[in-house]
């Protein structure tokens, strides 16, 4: 172990010996733990990458604009200038609330009312019953706009949402006219920095944060975050027990 850590190399392990003792047990646990390191670090890596590779474009984009217009005021595109500040804004924010949830740190206990954060943010939204979940009220906030960002991002010309009450759980659904998400696929948007259409997705300022974010939201509330047929995303949480039940 002194050599492993002297030598920083995380994809060398002990040697198991082939007696079934106290030191073997150490042993094979010390590996599974360099394993979930190993795994760790590795996701680091690529977190850091992909938000690094995100952070260039826009940054890159604002320095030209900037610099013509220092040459030639006239040129300068301002509007474009604000657009990818606005846009480094958001990146920021995404990638902080991503390391506060990779740090376990858990939501509050908030008593949010579900029912009247759909409302406010979609004032067209089907909601069936008064709704109340325990968490952080700006945390489930985030996780309904993103799905209404990704339903308007896609759709042809109508979104769908609606919250109902399932037994002890809270179940919001949005749907939009649009292509859907290919059975394939179906997994992998939640991933972080995923885009299945790149440049469509790059252009309108998405950086493939939104859906990953909010399924991690909802586990950290307790619940899930699928996508289904028909482009449909749907939203199960538990319902807090010292609201009024149905």
């Amino acid at each position: 172990m002194a050599s492993i850590t002297a030598s920083t190399d995380l994809a060398r392990r002990v040697p198991v010996p082939a007696s079934h003792d106290e030191i073997g047990r150490l042993a094979r646990t010390t590996n599974q733990t360099l394993t979930a390191l190993q795994e760790s670090v590795g996701r680091q890596r690529r977190f850091v990458a992909d938000a690094s590779h995100e952070l260039r474009n826009p940054i890159a984009s604002l320095r030209t604009q900037l610099e013509i217009g220092a040459q030639h005021p006239a040129l300068l595109d301002l509007d474009g200038a604000v657009n990818d500040t606005v846009r480094l804004q958001e990146l920021a924010a995404d990638l902080l609330l991503l390391a506060r949830l990779d740090s376990g740190e858990s939501p509050p206990g908030e008593l949010v009312d579900l029912s009247a954060l759909v409302r406010a943010e979609a004032p067209d939204a089907q909601v069936t019953a008064d709704i109340w979940i325990s968490g952080s009220e700006s945390q489930l906030k985030q996780v309904v706009d993103n799905l209404l960002d990704n339903a308007r991002r896609h759709a042809r010309a109508a979104v769908h949402i609606e919250l109902t009450a399932r037994g002890d759980q809270a179940v919001l659904e949005v749907a939009d006219d649009g292509d859907g998400v290919p059975e394939a696929e179906r997994e992998r948007i939640f991933e972080r920095f995923v885009r299945l259409d790149d440049a469509r997705a790059r252009d309108d300022g998405g950086a493939g944060l939104g859906l990953a974010i909010a399924r991690e939201i909802a586990e950290r509330h307790g619940g899930t975050l699928t996508a289904h047929d028909g482009a449909l995303f749907r939203l199960t949480l538990p319902r807090d027990r010292r609201s009024t039940w149905d």
